[in-house]
């Protein structure tokens, strides 16, 4: 794979020639709505929550042309779930060969990694766009935050890898809720934590509910775990380069011995790390492609920032809602 794959021609093309925005505009009109925070309000489409016309545009350029191959790599997260960082350790795992990790010009010194691994439906296919995918090496990285139900029918069908990265709920909740101010938007102001906070319990957040699109890759990473890799951010956070190697065990590029002698696994935790991710040029001063700014994705990056928000009410009221979604699963969150 080469850095040029994540940045191909893409060519506008519409769903339909006639104006196929106001068509989803028309579409939203009649969908169950309700207020949001990333955006002014949120629409059920299918079950999974929306925030705008463009967005369900690329939902649905994304469902109905993308044709998966069984090379590809799609890493999957709830939004604000650690996706930079994974998306940051994947690319440097699967291109290590292409560009050491010590190298003064490995491509993460100087593009964000969702520049490098662009998102499906919020960016390729965004906007009802169908882009050409051809100049992207084999295997495809590429990522989305739709729910495993919500995925093309050919990715549910190839034997395209998919790994998917769940943060606990409650750190989740906090940092979704600090994503909007970050990026200025004015209609949030007036949104307090609580009222957000009974939102998110209600299921309605981007992509969501949490916990059914958690509990859905969950299930798949039961069922196949050679197709699906559930990772938790917590675990990553405390021993990253074990999960490093589980990693690159479940995308068949082992690291070999004298990789692990050389320190090539300690390298590319070094540099996906928050600390130096956050303190590149690239990521304090410039924007991506989209002209948001890289550093609205670098807030703190705990496990445990919860603390600094909930009350014991919401404790127990989040963690009552999640035990009644996920009983019976297997699944545990970890809180520190």
């Amino acid at each position: 794979m080469s850095e040029s794959q994540n940045s191909p021609p893409i060519r506008p093309k519409c769903l339909r020639e006639d104006e196929p925005s106001e068509e989803c505009k028309n579409l939203l009109a009649t969908l169950p709505k309700e207020k949001g925070w990333i955006s002014s309000h949120l629409y059920n489409y299918k079950g999974l929550w929306i925030g705008h016309a463009k967005t369900l545009q690329g939902v649905l350029a994304f469902q109905q042309h993308f044709q998966a191959q069984d090379s590809d790599i799609i890493l999957v997260t709830t939004p604000k779930s650690g996706t930079t960082w994974l998306k940051a350790l994947v690319f440097a795992l699967v291109n290590r060969m292409n560009y050491p990790v010590s190298g003064q010009h490995h491509p993460l010194l100087f593009k964000n990694p969702h520049d490098l691994v662009p998102f499906l439906e919020l960016r390729l296919y965004f906007d009802g766009k169908v882009p050409d995918l051809s100049s992207f090496t084999s295997p495809r990285l590429l990522s989305t935050h739709m729910p495993y139900a919500s995925l093309p029918k050919s990715i549910q069908d190839s034997k395209s890898k998919l790994i998917y990265l769940c943060r606990n709920p409650r750190d989740t909740f906090v940092s979704m809720y600090h994503f909007p101010n970050r990026l200025g938007l004015s209609y949030i102001e007036t949104n307090s934590v609580e009222e957000i906070f009974d939102l998110f319990c209600k299921g309605v957040s981007h992509m969501g509910p949490f916990w059914d699109h958690v509990l859905d890759y969950w299930k798949e990473s039961l069922k196949n775990h050679t197709r699906v890799l559930f990772l938790m951010y917590e675990q990553i956070k405390e021993k990253p380069e074990i999960q490093l190697k589980r990693l690159a065990e479940f995308l068949e590029c082992p690291f070999s011995t004298e990789e692990e002698t050389s320190g090539v696994v300690d390298e590319i935790v070094k540099l996906c790390s928050f600390e130096n991710l956050s303190n590149l040029e690239v990521n304090k001063n410039e924007k991506l492609s989209t002209g948001v700014e890289n550093k609205v994705f670098f807030r703190r990056g705990e496990v445990g920032d919860w603390k600094n928000y909930f009350t014991t009410e919401m404790v127990e009221k989040l963690d009552h809602i999640i035990e009644q979604k996920i009983q019976g699963s297997g699944l545990k969150f970890r809180y520190i």
